[in-house]
């Protein structure tokens, strides 16, 4: 086995993998969950969560033209805080990409449920899927695993080939269901119940749980894959960010014609239910072969997306090897096709843990979403810290004004996890927290020294992540709490201490780091800008 991975991904390919990623099972559903959380209001959601989606992906397209390594996103905290922050960290991170392989699956499935077929229709009962659709959708992810088994260049070729059709057919969507029928007071709020039936609080449970950061975390696969990346000082900016606004176009697409479309009842939009939303609103304005269509597409695009994760998260579990915090079996590249291997076969079985765990999209959707936001908060973090530590390292792309940049990055990360609702919030919080034997088992030859000087880089993320599980159980009725904090001042008192403990988590970084954590040989990478 090597442990050389192939420079073979250009601009367009690395883009191309962050929308394949962006356009998968969240433009067959996200409109639909996100209108009955916020109404009218979901538009204002996915604008916001673009917005927040951009200013984290800026911290991130730093960090990943500075360091362009395989699974960048579980290593830039290693870097900056040492193996304990970094391992939780990249923990979340990990979790939040290889969960979405089986979800991709779960959506093609749901919507095959909505075929004219007895045996199709048994496959997805009341929210989660039947045996039958469990194994199905464990076929699907077989095939995720074999399009990437074969090496980065034969993966590029598949994705680039359907992510042009990826972005027709839901522009084509929305487009011909405007035409077809819309009504324009849905989208004021005029017949049904006003622009923001559910609050602002509504408007922002959306951008957290109902597949909107979920959709936008598609943005990490170009950095996890920077380690095959030609010229990645230009590549990686122009991947994350073409591929965040183009995503945001398609999205306010389909929530707009989805909005439009639909006539909610007594019960509002929150009484909408639908397992094929798309397909069949089409079928209702006898835009039958437009359904056709989008069933078909409800394999290709879930399955360009699954793919796509897939591959993400093995350079994520190849990071964290590299991290010392996975064993060394892991770290193995195949000779010839240039492929983590044993980490990909390591991804397939987590995989199909969350499958056989979480039988529903709209379900893990949800974890997803929480377990992204907490793989972001390091990201601002690192980058502010870096500015100091490494201030002389070369920056193919420098954030301006980046202590405002980077603070407001952190304070958006914390509201996003406040906003998921109490007790999702703590749930997850507490997932990560579990996390902890696992990281003293992988690090048990460290020396008591070395796990000393690795807490006293981490306590600031050890106290951060039980102090906002504390204000959620403690915040507004709006976002699950108890009501102690009224709504208005919870999301104020949430901002400003994020605001200090941005502060405490940058004073708390490595004053040297170590950079052969990042630029090692073994990756096979040029040095930066070359």
């Amino acid at each position: 086995m090597s442990s050389r991975l192939n420079r073979a991904l250009g601009p367009w390919q690395l883009m191309f993998t962050g929308l394949s990623a962006m356009i998968g099972s969240g433009w067959l559903f996200g409109a639909e969950r996100a209108a009955s959380t916020a109404g009218p209001a979901a538009i204002l959601a996915w604008l916001l969560g673009a917005f927040i989606a951009l200013v984290i992906a800026a911290m991130a397209t730093e960090l990943g033209s500075m360091f362009p390594v395989a699974g960048g996103m579980v290593r830039y905290a290693n870097l900056t805080h040492g193996p304990l922050v970094g391992f939780m960290a990249a923990g979340a991170n990990w979790l939040s990409i290889v969960s979405v392989v089986p979800v991709e699956a779960e959506a093609s499935v749901q919507y095959m449920s909505s075929w004219p077929f007895s045996w199709a229709r048994g496959m997805y009962h009341d929210g989660v899927l039947s045996p039958s659709g469990l194994a199905a959708a464990a076929v699907l992810v077989v095939v995720y695993f074999l399009l990437n088994f074969w090496g980065v260049r034969f993966f590029a070729r598949f994705n680039s080939a359907i992510t042009v059709f990826k972005l027709i057919v839901p522009a084509t969507t929305a487009v011909l269901l405007m035409a077809s029928s819309f009504h324009g007071g849905n989208l004021t709020g005029a017949e049904t119940g006003g622009f923001m039936p559910y609050g602002l609080s509504g408007v922002l449970t959306a951008v957290a749980t109902s597949g909107i950061v979920f959709a936008f975390n598609g943005f990490q696969s170009p950095l996890n894959l920077a380690g095959e990346a030609r010229n990645p000082g230009r590549s990686i900016p122009f991947a994350v960010i073409g591929s965040v606004a183009t995503a945001t176009v398609i999205y306010l697409l389909l929530q707009c014609a989805y909005l439009g479309a639909v006539r909610p009842g007594a019960g509002g939009w929150a009484a909408l239910s639908f397992s094929s939303p798309f397909a069949q609103l089409a079928i209702a304005f006898n835009l039958n072969w437009v359904a056709v269509l989008l069933y078909f597409d409800a394999f290709l695009a879930p399955s360009g997306a699954g793919a796509t994760h897939l591959a993400s998260s093995t350079r994520m579990t190849l990071g964290m090897q590299r991290n010392g915090t996975l064993p060394d079996l892991l770290g193995a590249i195949h000779p010839e096709y240039g492929v983590p291997r044993p980490a990909l076969w390591f991804n397939l079985g987590a995989a199909y843990i969350f499958l056989f765990c979480f039988r529903g999209w709209g379900i893990l959707a949800a974890v997803i979403s929480v377990c992204t936001v907490i793989s972001y908060l390091m990201l601002p973090i690192s980058a502010l810290a870096l500015r100091g530590t490494l201030a002389d390292r070369p920056r193919p792309v420098r954030v301006p004004v980046m202590r405002v940049t980077g603070a407001l990055a952190f304070m958006f990360s914390s509201l996003l996890l406040y906003w998921a609702r109490w007790p999702l919030s703590g749930d997850i919080i507490l997932l990560m927290l579990l996390l902890l034997p696992l990281y003293l088992w992988c690090r048990r030859q460290d020396s008591w020294a070395q796990h000393r000087a690795a807490a006293r880089h981490a306590i600031w993320f050890m106290a951060y992540l039980p102090t906002i599980a504390a204000l959620s159980y403690a915040g507004s009725p709006q976002f699950g709490g108890h009501g102690w904090i009224p709504y208005g001042w919870d999301l104020i008192v949430v901002a400003g201490v994020s605001l200090l403990f941005c502060v405490w988590g940058v004073r708390s970084a490595v004053a040297t780091p170590d950079l052969l954590l990042m630029d090692e040989a073994d990756d096979g990478l040029p040095d930066i800008g070359h």
